[in-house]
């Protein structure tokens, strides 16, 4: 309702600024006789309706009023009402969308501000014995953990105040008076959901000891393909009409390089795909020549291979630029999981348990693990980074994407957020 608001706010003042009139209908002396502009708004909001029901359905996290969605429906809008004002050949003005799309989304960022100004938090019960999970939620900006209650337990907990949520461990085995609890909350009208769902909401990671078979990561991938061509066309137009820049960019860190080191300023290495398939992936040579003659593995926090121009090209992320013809041959996209060395693939496909599904998806030059954790030193760190990866696999969208390029291209610009 209040975007619904901000799109009659942009409609008044854009027929201020381009008709001279507080009325969208009062059109100027000169317009084309029998034209309307009640079509034209008419589409505007079919088409704010149509971007808010995409953004509802698409959208991953937690629901809190967000920047991106504003953008994204801003935009939906305007193109929904641009198609249909082009196929019904009514009036049309590119001054009136132009100046009410703007107005819109000025006013749908700032009612969001204001909303995300106030505390919000979700007050949450646990059922569960993982204390790792419940240290995590506590952790979670946006959730109050009220209490942690044993699965096993012949007590019966006190009533739960208004509004409180129940996140029940589907994996534990309930005892009597637990189970009681759970039904008469839920017929109580509590939300009761499990703590799997409420744990990747409010974290970002997947909860991957909940997993059973594997078939709960490759469903969700079988429902996304759909979106995979889109993605794929995005990729390639994103690189087209950005490739001055990192063209440019691209040839004074080439010469950088080559300056600093002895060596070429290309590296080439070999990288598992998407379901393993094997290709060549190009960076920029960060660490001296030679640097894995004794064998492949991990750079680790203040490595004595990395050259002096190499260490700043990792702290900004911009030695990931020749990975973009990757991204045109279409060896990996500009979001996915990190694409991983085959030895590394298979060492940790047999100690860690479905690693191989981060594969279902196209690598990425950048991704949710790499916006969220950065880079991983040892195994432990890759167990940390696959509950990311998994998270993203199991949700890929638009929105998720435009999300994680939004923090990448604040993480080149500032430094930050990267390790």
């Amino acid at each position: 309702m209040l975007d619904l608001a901000s799109l009659v706010g942009g409609v008044l003042t854009a027929s201020l600024v381009v008709f001279r009139s507080p009325l969208p209908w009062d059109l100027p002396v000169g317009s084309p006789i029998g034209a309307s502009t009640w079509p034209l708004l008419g589409y505007l909001v079919l088409g704010l309706i149509g971007g808010s029901y995409l953004s509802v359905r698409t959208w991953a996290g937690v629901p809190r009023p967000s920047y991106g969605r504003a953008v994204a429906i801003s935009i939906a809008t305007v193109a929904i009402a641009s198609t249909a004002t082009l196929i019904a050949r009514s009036y049309y003005s590119i001054r009136f969308i132009g100046f009410t799309a703007v107005t819109m989304l000025v006013l749908s960022l700032a009612h969001r501000a204001v909303s995300r100004s106030r505390p919000w938090t979700e007050q949450v019960a646990l059922i569960t014995n993982e204390k790792e999970f419940a240290d995590h939620l506590r952790m979670a900006t946006h959730l109050h953990v009220i209490d942690v209650l044993d699965p096993q337990s012949e007590d019966r907990p006190q009533q739960l105040a208004e509004g409180v949520t129940v996140a029940v461990d589907l994996r534990a085995v309930l005892s009597e008076p637990m189970a009681q609890f759970v039904a008469s909350s839920n017929v109580a009208g509590y939300g009761v959901r499990s703590l799997a769902s409420v744990y990747e909401e409010h974290t970002g990671r997947f909860p991957v000891v909940h997993l059973d078979e594997g078939w709960e990561l490759s469903t969700p991938v079988e429902r996304a393909a759909q979106y995979i061509p889109l993605k794929r066309a995005l990729d390639y137009l994103l690189v087209i009409v950005t490739s001055p820049l990192w063209l440019v960019l691209g040839a004074l860190i080439w010469l950088a390089v080559r300056i600093d080191s002895r060596g070429p300023a290309i590296y080439k290495q070999v990288r598992a795909g998407r379901n393993g398939e094997p290709f060549t992936l190009y960076k920029f040579r960060t660490m001296v020549d030679g640097a894995e003659q004794n064998g492949a593995q991990f750079a680790v926090v203040g490595d004595e291979r990395m050259t002096r121009v190499g260490r700043f090209l990792r702290k900004f992320r911009i030695d990931e630029i020749p990975q973009l013809w990757n991204v045109l041959k279409g060896d990996v996209s500009l979001v996915g999981p990190r694409p991983e060395r085959p030895e590394f693939v298979d060492r940790f496909a047999e100690t860690i348990p479905f690693y191989r599904y981060r594969t279902l998806v196209k690598p990425g030059v950048t991704g949710w693990a790499q916006v969220n954790y950065g880079y991983a030193d040892d195994e432990a760190d890759t167990v940390e980074k696959l509950t990311y990866d998994l998270y993203y696999v199991t949700r890929m969208s638009l929105w998720l994407d435009l999300q994680i390029l939004g923090k990448s291209i604040w993480t080149v610009l500032s430094g930050f957020g990267a390790r």
